[in-house]
């Protein structure tokens, strides 16, 4: 009766681990409660482990040797597999490389509203030479506080905005601001993002287009966070979040609230959110945590992501201090493809 039951528990535990390390094949990855485990592998990986040091106590119980043997060697391999995953993607903080004339560099940085000061946020764009910047939760007399700093070092950017409903009632996370550099010409928010007929549903993301046609799409993203009761809403978040990278030109940055398992049936042709490619996770920071900041990066969650269209090729990523932030800052160097 006990073997029949430990060879239960066994085959079950099993099942567990693959679904948690391995969500996608069994298109759980955005459901409950599998979406909350994947997006925090650090932790999955902990767990693990410490259950195989359990089993391995185990072991020097007679009666329970068999059965802690076979636990063990399931939570060896489900902590091998994530901690594979995880290396492939990069625990890494990051280096960029020497910025050349046709870089483009990408900063996101979801702030909390005014938990980063404007100096902070102004201090990262000069001291990482940054062309476009996407702030989540960040009013726009913020953007342009900083705006006017970076005038002053002879760095200036236009400051792009959009908001749901009264903010001066709201939380900031009704807000997002988006910063460019003219050299890249001149941009202009689009009507659908403005009035929220195209948009992420709680809270606002932005599609910035340049004006003369010339030049990549700017896409400041925020989805809402996968909570319980708001499950539906975020995966809807995301398939919009797909929808505004097809063939073409196109930069996406910002609070994603998903890691890239979540993405596992978003992409199109290779890319992991419609045809866009994830340039952390190729440049080897893809499984440290930018949020909460408050944990180590090895068990936060990756959910903050700078993507480009495929006729960009991402050369480097840097992990920033969160500065007063629950989100760490994420900046990307982008070259043009081919």
């Amino acid at each position: 009766m006990f073997r029949l039951l430990g060879i239960l528990v066994t085959v079950l535990f099993a099942i567990a681990t693959a679904i948690v390390v391995w969500p996608q094949f069994f298109h759980l990855e955005q459901t409950f409660p599998f979406a909350q485990l994947v997006a925090v592998r650090g932790l999955v990986l902990v767990g693990l482990l410490a259950v195989a040091v359990v089993s391995l106590l185990l072991l020097f119980a007679r009666p329970l040797r068999g059965f802690a043997a076979s636990i063990l060697i399931v939570a060896l391999l489900g902590a091998a597999a994530t901690g594979a995953i995880g290396a492939v993607r990069g625990f890494g903080t990051g280096a960029l490389p020497e910025k050349t004339a046709e870089s483009v560099r990408v900063l996101t940085w979801n702030t909390a509203g005014e938990a980063v000061s404007a100096e902070t946020i102004a201090d990262a764009i000069l001291t990482q030479q940054v062309d476009v910047v996407t702030l989540p939760e960040t009013a726009e007399s913020v953007g342009e506080r900083i705006a006017v700093m970076l005038r002053e070092q002879g760095h200036p950017m236009w400051v792009h905005h959009v908001q749901f409903g009264n903010v001066d009632n709201g939380p900031q996370a009704w807000e997002t601001t988006i910063l460019i550099s003219p050299a890249l010409g001149d941009y202009s928010v689009i009507a659908s993002s403005e009035d929220g007929s195209s948009n992420t549903g709680s809270v606002p993301s932005a599609v910035v287009m340049p004006v003369s046609g010339m030049g990549p799409t700017i896409v400041a993203v925020h989805a809402v966070a996968p909570r319980i009761e708001d499950m539906a809403g975020w995966q809807s978040d995301l398939d919009w979040i797909a929808d505004q990278c097809p063939e073409g030109d196109f930069i996406l940055a910002g609070d994603f609230n998903a890691t890239i398992d979540h993405m596992a049936s978003l992409g199109t042709d290779g890319g992991d959110m419609g045809y866009c490619l994830d340039a952390a996770s190729r440049t080897g920071t893809g499984a440290t945590g930018t949020w909460p900041a408050k944990y180590p990066e090895l068990v936060g969650a990756p959910i903050d992501h700078v993507m480009a269209s495929q006729n960009w090729n991402p050369t480097g990523s840097l992990i920033l201090d969160a500065a007063g932030s629950d989100h760490r800052a994420l900046v990307v160097q982008l070259e043009p493809a081919g």
